[in-house]
């Protein structure tokens, strides 16, 4: 019997969880919880901002926690910016990108790669190392949660805008992550308050809404699913569906990056049972990571809940760890050291793509 089969924990070494924290520092909790190994990412909200300092304070402290582990937000521009104040540029939301292509195709090509490199020097400067962003969902006109957080109606607009974004995120040494699989925007229900359900055929979905994932498969790092059904192709939600993630995704559209699971508390991720059922059902049909957000306030008891479940899981079979997972959540991290905020403010490329944006 080796050293390793004595070793009760789900190795090898995947650390599929995304987890937040209640505050704007670290409590015991919190510094526990990190150190968890199937941890594998935080996400930050707006309450666990003050200024940059703290920021900068809380995502040092973090790292040196876990070096490896890999710090998130949702920042998008527009109404999906977590800090905007000390600082912070305010980012436009994508339709305003949308608009501007209708007068200048190519100037906007360039006002988005301005964005996405503003967006991703900042997040840096402070620690972060990932954005969910872009949203590559299209603008149906019907959807509120969506809405003009999407670049455009139409697929090729949003693709190449979309594309725009990433290569400045690239500059600024930051991952992307598209979203939401196969597309949110043609259904009206929000999925953090309901479970949207998408009627059309997979023919039309793939012609239209997926099209973007197909033609970026070369270029986006990690992809979201929506909490969305599609009953003409499963009856389980996106997120949840081994045809969408492993035959669709994977397999017809080649797509090689990471897949996040969207946030595992909101209503649309319900109807696959509790929070740990939702992690097992989700891991199980495709995603490499999984988000659990704003369930650490009070105590955490769900946050723990999961990470102990799903160790628990890993022991009894239910659950296999995958390193090629683990593999592409690592992919995700930067390669590059940030500039420093104040290096970062008299950089020429940044002030050269602030005078850019829309």
């Amino acid at each position: 019997m080796t050293d390793a089969s004595l070793n009760p924990s789900p190795e090898p070494g995947h650390a599929p969880v995304v987890l937040d924290i209640a505050g704007t520092r670290l409590d015991g909790n919190d510094r526990r919880r990190l150190q968890h190994p199937l941890t594998g990412g935080l996400i930050l909200f707006a309450r666990n901002w003050i200024d940059r300092a703290q920021l900068t304070a809380l995502t040092s402290e973090i790292k040196a926690i876990r070096p490896d582990l890999l710090i998130c937000v949702d920042h998008e521009g527009g109404r999906v910016q977590r800090f905007r104040t000390d600082g912070f540029t305010h980012l436009p939301p994508m339709q305003v990108l949308g608009e501007a292509w209708m007068r200048d195709a190519m100037a906007a090509t360039n006002a988005a790669t301005a964005a996405g490199y503003v967006l991703g020097a900042e997040l840096r400067a402070c620690g972060v190392d990932l954005s969910f962003t872009p949203v590559l969902d299209l603008d149906h006109g019907g959807s509120g949660v969506i809405g003009d957080r999407a670049f455009h109606r139409d697929a090729r607009v949003a693709t190449l805008l979309a594309k725009s974004l990433m290569h400045g995120l690239l500059q600024a040494g930051m991952a992307n992550c598209g979203k939401h699989f196969p597309g949110h925007g043609f259904v009206k229900a929000d999925s953090h308050l309901a479970l949207p359900v998408d009627k059309r055929s997979l023919k039309a979905i793939l012609a239209d809404d997926a099209k973007p994932y197909e033609w970026l498969s070369t270029s986006l790092a990690s992809v979201m699913p929506a909490h969305v059904v599609y009953p003409k192709v499963d009856p389980a939600p996106a997120g949840f569906s081994e045809r969408w993630l492993r035959q669709i995704l994977r397999g017809d559209l080649e797509f090689q990056g990471a897949i996040f699971s969207d946030d595992l508390s909101m209503e649309g991720a319900k109807v696959a049972g509790s929070t740990l059922d939702a992690a097992l059902a989700a891991l199980g049909a495709g995603c490499d990571m999984v988000l659990l957000c704003n369930q650490s306030i009070g105590g955490g008891a769900a946050v723990d809940a999961l990470l102990d479940g799903l160790q628990a899981a890993g022991q009894d079979g239910r659950w296999r760890p995958d390193g090629d997972s683990e593999t592409r959540r690592l992919a995700l991290l930067p390669l590059t050291p940030p500039l420093p905020w104040d290096e970062l403010m008299h950089e020429p490329a940044y002030q050269y793509a602030l005078e850019r944006l829309p």
